[in-house]
């Protein structure tokens, strides 16, 4: 009699869930540096959403998931104009400039930044750590900024830390406006249909993505359509399903792990490692980010131990 291959266990496939998306983020600033090379900034973000388009909505004719409701219709429109078509453009044209493990660095104050647009929008507290790790990773981007001035064309290299700057406010405010869309639609509505107004923005670039995939070599076509099957398409499939599987707050300081991986991949593949003073912002801007998500411990109230108040009793107000 054969026996039934056996599930693999729930944390398991969330775990694996959550690897498959970080590393195919961490893929996508080296696919990007890499197929950039051959495509403008325009012309590859268009390509890359065509190809995440497709995959996307076949796995909505799959799941035979229709239109976003109503309700989320506005979220769906802001953010694939400003997140998918606005910030891929952004760091397209910033990775031209820069090195991707100096991309992945700055693009990563995003969370932080993401904080900020919630207190204002949403309503969302604005805590003093906040606050502070705002002041550390602004110095962590001058410092960047510095770097880049001190050798080699400054002004360019100053541009591409704008750019990549403006590309962590559009991946923010992508974040911020998606999030009341959540609440009417699903996941995969909300992806998809984002992706596909991200690729209708950038139909103006039609033209230069026709004229430039001739001439294009076969690698960084390849590198196009990669970046939109597996860090648009897949990972954020992988990163919805973990979502519903654990904590948000714990599984989004797993992105910080991203900028370490991207500076390995690029200088294995790429052979790019940043300055030392690069990476010195790079790492404060980290700082800055993991400063403004962090949790004060909560205080035991001494009249609670006294009267034998079970642990995890509410905090004293005011703390």
């Amino acid at each position: 009699m054969k026996t039934l291959p056996r599930a693999l266990p729930p944390g398991l496939l969330t775990v694996g869930a959550v690897c498959c998306s970080v590393f195919a983020w961490a893929s996508a600033f080296v696919s990007i540096r890499s197929a950039g090379a051959a495509y403008s900034p325009g012309a590859l973000a268009l390509g890359r959403l065509l190809a995440a388009s497709l995959v996307l909505v076949v796995l909505l004719l799959l799941r035979r998931e229709g239109l976003p409701p109503r309700g989320a219709r506005r979220g769906v429109l802001v953010s694939g104009i400003v997140w998918f078509a606005g910030y891929t453009v952004a760091l397209n044209w910033g990775e031209r400039l820069v090195d991707a493990g100096t991309a992945s660095l700055l693009v990563n104050t995003g969370p932080i930044l993401m904080a900020l647009l919630a207190a204002r929008l949403l309503g969302e507290a604005l805590p003093p750590r906040l606050l502070a790790g705002m002041v550390v990773s602004f110095a962590g981007a001058v410092v960047v900024g510095l770097s880049m001035s001190s050798g080699g064309d400054g002004s360019t290299s100053l541009l591409g830390v704008a750019l990549c700057l403006l590309a962590a406010v559009a991946y923010a405010t992508g974040v911020v406006v998606q999030k009341p869309a959540l609440s009417f639609g699903t996941p995969l509505q909300i992806t998809a249909y984002s992706c596909l107004i991200g690729a209708a923005a950038c139909l103006p670039f039609t033209g230069r993505l026709v004229a430039e995939i001739p001439r294009a070599p076969l690698s960084a076509t390849l590198n196009m359509v990669y970046l939109g099957v597996v860090p648009t398409a897949l990972a954020f499939t992988t990163w919805t399903y973990a979502l519903a599987r654990m904590p948000a707050g714990k599984l989004g300081a797993t992105t910080y792990a991203v900028p370490a991986i991207v500076v390995l991949l690029s200088w294995i593949l790429l052979g790019e490692v940043p300055a030392w003073l690069t990476l010195l912002g790079g790492l404060l801007c980290l700082a800055g980010v993991a400063v403004s998500r962090s949790r004060p411990r909560a205080r035991r109230d001494p009249a609670a131990r006294a009267d034998g108040a079970a642990p995890g009793a509410p905090a004293t107000p005011g703390r």
